[in-house]
């Protein structure tokens, strides 16, 4: 999503709902974080399938679990073959297909908004669709949603989203799905997720997924969130890198870099695990751009649907494409949650949107903006690698703690021309290894990811 004040697709839709619900009573369409813990009041319950036990659970028709280091999902003999018109090229192709659909989960958070997220290898000739189902709190049942359709290159299909999803009580907003009318009380209460494999029929070759999981989440109406207490000074070494020093750079991207947070931010921490891309991914960036990996994020977040760079989930999907690393969308309760991580030296990217009056030191005002957060001053101040900065010198900053804290937080807001809109609700991606350290796994365990 771009910083600068032209909403994004996904912001104009959110604002739309939220601007509906305006003077209702009752829980906001916009959601937002909490722990998973056994306390009462969470607002995030978070479920992921990641283990040969998991993967075994599922209904799998075609598709089959591999133990290992690493276990995960293949094709085993297809189910069957299909067409798949492509919308943004026009192509028709023949795909086989397996399927795996999850077991049933019962969200202990009924839920406004549920996010999936996904960690695969697609291999050239294949590729993969996520979909969702699910029941509401008054035992009617949601129709199957895609929540993406994703590969990690461009070549065999254009990942993208799908607009126009809806039963006129749930909605599909690009990545998210969004009960319409929060006011009224109605939740999903569970949901299952099916996973579709393709690959070139007569080959041999195979998507591999190794986590699939949801984010459902129910928070308050808030346009102010209490600034939590300090409790952690830390700075982790995260590279900086700037979007704006590739302004102009492959328009067809989201009109270039100017609009790359969401990749720009997503490269920082995949480097800072210690991950960079091959000559060969680069080879195609023009020789003479600084950074060149930050046009290569771009180029493999973009959304050909909602033509932009920002979508959640297709970000974390990148990140998992690197050797050994997971990537999820969750989000938090607080900036103690985030101190939980940083303690454990594991950087978030945060998703917010501001006045240019509501954060000093920014300079400037977004309706939706991804920044890193690497830690903490001795007065519990955030430390954040901002894209939005004129060149990589000038990429770390020091925001007021109090200030971050509610324009994260907080799932509502106005604009510049005093209109009520959404806010993110603590919206965040997190990176971590595949084998996090014991130390790691507790933090992750604290909000709610395992």
């Amino acid at each position: 999503m771009s910083r600068a004040e032209q909403p994004s697709r996904r912001i104009v839709l959110a604002a739309a709902v939220a601007a509906a619900t305006v003077g209702a009573v009752g829980p906001p369409a916009a959601a937002a974080p909490a722990r998973r813990t056994g306390a009462p009041g969470r607002l995030v319950d978070n479920r992921a399938w990641t283990s040969y036990s998991d993967w075994r659970a599922g209904g799998a028709h075609g598709a089959r679990a591999v133990p290992g280091v690493r276990p995960g999902l293949v094709i085993a003999a297809p189910a069957g073959t299909t067409d798949y018109t492509d919308p943004h090229t026009g192509r028709t192709a023949a795909w086989e297909y397996a399927t795996w659909t999850s077991p049933l989960h019962r969200l202990a958070v009924p839920s406004t908004e549920v996010i999936a997220s996904w960690n695969a290898h697609t291999p050239a000739g294949t590729w993969l669709q996520v979909e969702l189902t699910g029941t509401y709190s008054d035992g009617t049942d949601t129709p199957w949603y895609v929540m993406g359709r994703w590969a990690s290159g461009d070549q065999d299909i254009r990942r993208t989203s799908v607009d126009d999803q809806t039963d006129g009580r749930s909605t599909i907003w690009t990545d998210t799905f969004s009960i319409d009318d929060a006011a009224s009380g109605l939740r999903l209460v569970s949901y299952r997720l099916r996973l579709t494999l393709y690959r070139t029929p007569g080959s041999r070759i195979t998507p591999t997924v190794w986590r699939l999981g949801a984010m459902g989440s129910d928070v308050p109406d808030r346009f102010t969130v209490p600034a939590s207490v300090p409790g952690l000074a830390r700075e982790l070494n995260v590279p900086r890198y700037s979007q704006e020093i590739h302004a102009g750079q492959y328009p067809e991207y989201d009109n270039g870099g100017e609009a790359w947070c969401s990749p720009t931010s997503s490269q920082m921490i995949i480097e800072y695990w210690g991950r960079r891309p091959t000559a060969e991914q680069l080879a195609w960036v023009d020789p003479t751009y600084t950074d060149p990996q930050v046009c290569l994020a771009a180029r493999s977040t973009y959304d050909y649907q909602y033509a932009g760079c920002g979508n959640w989930p297709f970000n974390a999907a990148y990140a998992a494409t690197y050797k050994d690393l997971q990537g999820v969308v969750t989000r938090l309760g607080s900036l103690t949650d985030l101190e939980t991580l940083i303690a454990a030296g594991i950087p978030a990217i945060t998703s917010q949107s501001f006045l240019k009056t509501e954060l000093t030191g920014a300079g400037y005002g977004t309706s939706g903006h991804l920044m890193t957060v690497i830690g903490f001053t001795a007065d519990g101040d955030v430390i954040a690698n901002d894209p939005a900065s004129p060149g990589d010198d000038a990429v770390r900053r020091i925001y007021k703690r109090s200030e971050w804290e509610n324009i994260w937080l907080r799932t509502k807001r106005y604009n510049a021309s005093g209109k009520v809109v959404s806010g993110t609700g603590g919206v965040c991606y997190l990176y971590f290894p595949a084998h996090p350290s014991p130390r790691q796994r507790k933090a992750l365990a604290a909000v709610g990811i395992r």
